[in-house]
């Protein structure tokens, strides 16, 4: 067995995957990218589904659009198997507190590259994946089932937190500790610059969907609870709405640009 796990290590910290599993931080990039030019374009009037699946429904549009989905989902499916590995079998050395935060946070992020994945895959095969309606269904079908009230406000305060996370990692610059930065001083400020904005938004973002499922659960209006495509569309409506709504777009391009950037700075 215990040769079985070390093989199995080897294989997923392999250099052919980890090639594979950095474009998974670019195919994110790309994604939050295109989220963000939905922002702005439902800030100026437009229309458009500013969310994942809205953004892969966007690449499938494309003229290589099939090729774009299936080389997304490899680079997604790697990224998730790395990260599964980590979880699993990396940050041993560490302290009992700090090697539990660290293989959970490894977890999390291999499941949001498999959501990626399901949903590029979904699209690929001529499906239509709907976020926003699959969304709202999950909180519906929650809240019939026991308990389902108290898990979805758990879940609303998780993803809210998780936002201020991501806020805070950003406004500190702890980000760049994942990073092997360039010896340039202007690259470097650069790179820094879009990280601080595109964290903040994407921590901005998050903690509206979050606040809207809590917000959804309360009242009892679970149909409410549209995720992030909702939120942005449901922040375009509040005073002063239209300018946050376009600030969003600009830091999620950032946040989009980071990813890519990542892609080739990453320590993994």
């Amino acid at each position: 067995m215990k040769d079985a796990a070390e093989v199995a290590e080897d294989v997923t910290n392999s250099k052919p995957l980890e090639v594979v599993a950095r474009a998974g931080f670019a195919v994110s990039g790309l994604l939050h990218f295109l989220i963000g030019l939905v922002a702005i374009r439902l800030a100026m009037g437009g229309k458009g589904q500013a969310d994942v699946s809205g953004a892969v429904e966007q690449l499938a549009g494309q003229p290589a659009g099939p090729l774009l989905l299936w080389t997304s989902f490899a680079a997604c499916v790697a990224l998730a198997i790395w990260q599964t590995s980590d979880a699993i079998f990396d940050f041993e050395h560490l302290p009992t507190k700090k090697k539990v935060a660290k293989k959970l946070k490894a977890g999390v992020q291999a499941v949001v590259y498999a959501a990626f994945a399901l949903t590029l895959a979904t699209v690929a095969t001529g499906a239509r994946a709907d976020h926003r309606q699959s969304t709202s269904d999950l909180t519906i079908n929650l809240m019939k089932a026991p308990g389902g009230v108290a898990l979805l406000i758990l879940l609303g305060a998780a993803v809210a937190v998780t936002g201020i996370v991501y806020a805070i990692r950003g406004f500190r610059k702890s980000f760049l500790k994942y990073l092997r930065m360039p010896s340039g001083k202007q690259t470097r400020t650069a790179v820094t610059t879009i990280g601080v904005v595109g964290y903040a938004a994407k921590g901005f973002v998050l903690l509206l969907v979050g606040l809207l499922i809590i917000i959804a659960t309360v009242k009892a209006h679970p149909e409410e609870s549209t995720g992030l495509d909702g939120s942005l569309k449901a922040l375009r409506e509040q005073p002063f709405g239209v300018y946050l709504l376009a600030a969003v777009g600009i830091g999620l391009i950032c946040y989009g640009i980071y990813m890519a950037v990542r892609a080739k700075l990453a320590k993994m």
